[in-house]
């Protein structure tokens, strides 16, 4: 699948470019980043350079996995990452995928990651024809589940021990959301940006 971006009234959400591993490098030093998501700790920054070079653009060329760099648009700062999984082929009856996101740390409390994820869920809902969107975090993680509720999402429930890392098992909270459960757009919110050409990446 050819990247997009998309804009909303406060941020463009693009595909990450090799230029971002230093951003993403930094973010990622926040304990609290690799606490509840699966990025590694330690994180170098070749890990970072691996993800926006390879990881991410992989994704999308494999139609598997859509990552944005969400970036404000007043001075381009990196707010965080935000991808969608394909769960199942989307042109089979499930037609599922999963929301992930992390923030860094300096852009919490401002309602950005919602904002982004308003205009990815959106996107997903209208032109992948995702038909039921799903999103996991560890129990206990209540700042990502603040996030999932505000912008529709329901929690259906704790899966024990469904998690597996660092030789130990742990439960998650699941929600899903449908494309009735999302309110309509507002302003330039979930607006395709005017550049929708095709993200190369670059490999050294």
């Amino acid at each position: 699948m050819k990247p997009v971006s998309l804009r909303t009234e406060r941020l463009l959400l693009r595909p990450f470019e090799p230029s971002d591993a230093a951003a993403v490098h930094t973010a990622c030093q926040d304990p609290e980043i690799p606490r509840w998501t699966s990025v590694s700790a330690p994180y170098s920054r070749a890990d970072a350079e691996r993800f926006v070079g390879t990881v991410a653009p992989e994704g999308w060329r494999d139609d598997t996995t859509y990552t944005f760099a969400v970036v404000t648009r007043a001075d381009g700062s990196l707010v965080g990452s935000m991808g969608l999984v394909r769960l199942a082929q989307l042109r089979t009856p499930e037609r599922q995928a999963e929301l992930g996101y992390w923030t860094a740390k300096e852009h919490r409390g401002r309602g950005y990651t919602a904002e982004a994820a308003r205009a990815v869920l959106r996107w997903a809902f209208r032109d992948l024809g995702v038909e039921r969107m799903e999103w996991l975090a560890e129990a206990g993680n209540e700042g990502s589940w603040a996030v999932a509720r505000k912008v529709g999402f329901q929690r259906e429930g704790t899966l024990r021990a469904k998690l597996v890392g660092g030789g130990t098992r742990r439960d998650l909270w699941i929600g899903s959301l449908l494309p009735s459960d999302l309110p309509a757009p507002s302003g330039a919110e979930g607006t395709p940006a005017a550049d929708r050409t095709p993200y190369l990446p670059h490999h050294g």
